[in-house]
């Protein structure tokens, strides 16, 4: 069986709560977002990630991480350093959320974490970026 992240569109695991665009009219998940398309669910996982990283100046891989999957939930250090690791970087080391190519990087290690594999091709990534307003060249 699929993980439940990919099974609702949802690679980022978002909980329920805000209104996405491009939610399902069907919200089969108690907990969770369900998404028409995996294109929705990682523009709202981009969407997350650049508000951290605007509104709240989140710019290091542990900042992040430890706001997007707090101990109370989650094995954080863990999350932490294989999201680091994935983008070739220390837990500390200031990173540019902006950058598309960063972002992309970003997104495909917390896709890979949050589900134990990350299925989608480069250009679903993409259009996902697309859809959250990210110019991608």
């Amino acid at each position: 069986m699929e993980p439940r992240g990919i099974r609702n569109h949802n690679p980022g695991n978002i909980r329920k709560g805000e209104k996405w665009k491009g939610l399902s009219e069907h919200q089969t998940d108690s907990s969770f977002c369900v998404f028409i398309s995996p294109e929705y669910g990682i523009r709202a996982l981009a969407k997350v990630l650049l508000t951290y990283y605007k509104k709240y100046q989140l710019n290091t891989v542990k900042k992040i991480i430890s706001r997007y999957a707090p101990p109370n939930e989650n094995e954080t250090e863990s999350y932490i350093k294989s999201v680091a690791d994935m983008l070739g970087v220390d837990s500390d080391d200031v990173i540019d959320v902006s950058s598309p190519a960063v972002l992309l990087v970003l997104l495909r290690a917390i896709i890979r974490h949050e589900n134990g594999i990350q299925p989608y091709s480069s250009e679903q990534l993409i259009e996902g970026l697309k859809l959250a307003g990210v110019v991608v060249s």
